[in-house]
């Protein structure tokens, strides 16, 4: 299981638990297998950044990477090959690091057949790694959508807050056999009530960590804390941490 927050830096309130040297990558990275890079969506990073973020971490550690604004809300998918290529360019500075690539959609932006289609075959062209769909308009959770992220080996995010009841699952593609079998499981949450800044308490916390320990046999769960603005993702990837921790050790298994 992959438990990280969006970004990687360290709160003053939790700094101990990140003890030693180096910059906030390096000493997070010790603690975490992974994060999720936010700051791409804002702005491109140069091929020469992303290898330099990958040499600060060690060889088991993945990045997600979230897709350019300029593609997914500026753009709406459409006439995406020549700065989908651009990108692609920019994040194989990543090397091995590069575990996902993050495509968060404008609420808006209703299902289109043919756009999405389009947009994630050429996508596949020169990616072939798992591929995380955020979707924010509802017509993205029907059956005809759900199926074609499938065929298109595209799994759609879990998030909190849920904008209908559906989006709190996991969807898409789900594995050859739709159990979470092989397939890479993404959750982005991102605080509630209030976005970006709530903490979550203990109750939700166990309440997620046992039905992640359901997906956890068939699938590979990432889970992502957005809740960054007041601090509250590194403590609640922590306490997450600990809780799968505590429930693989009580079934007899290794702890993530």
């Amino acid at each position: 299981m992959f438990i990280g927050t969006a970004a990687w830096s360290i709160p003053r309130t939790v700094a101990e638990a990140f003890p030693g040297d180096g910059q906030h990558l390096e000493r997070y990275a010790r603690q975490f297998p992974c994060a999720e890079i936010d700051s791409s969506f804002w702005r491109p990073h140069q091929h020469a950044t992303y290898a330099r973020w990958a040499s600060m971490t060690p060889p088991h550690f993945r990045f997600a990477v979230k897709l350019p604004r300029t593609i997914t809300h500026e753009a709406r998918l459409r006439a995406a090959r020549k700065p989908l290529r651009a990108f692609l360019d920019q994040v194989t500075g990543l090397g091995d690091r590069l575990g996902v690539l993050l495509v968060q959609l404008p609420p808006p932006l209703a299902w289109d057949a043919r756009v999405a289609r389009t947009f994630f075959g050429l996508l596949r062209e020169d990616w072939d790694g798992p591929v995380a769909c955020e979707p924010r308009h509802a017509s993205w959770f029907d059956a005809p959508a759900e199926r074609a992220l499938a065929r298109l080996r595209v799994t759609r995010v879990a998030a909190d807050p849920a904008r209908i009841p559906a989006a709190a699952r996991p969807g898409g593609w789900l594995g050859a056999d739709g159990d979470g079998a092989g397939a890479l499981l993404y959750w982005r949450w991102h605080g509630s009530p209030r976005v970006y800044w709530s903490s979550y308490d203990d109750d939700w916390l166990a309440r997620q960590a046992a039905a992640l320990a359901r997906w956890q046999a068939r699938a590979t769960p990432w889970v992502i804390f957005d809740n960054t603005a007041s601090g509250a993702a590194t403590a609640n990837a922590l306490a997450l941490r600990s809780l799968v921790a505590t429930d693989a050790r009580g079934r007899g298994l290794r702890a993530p």
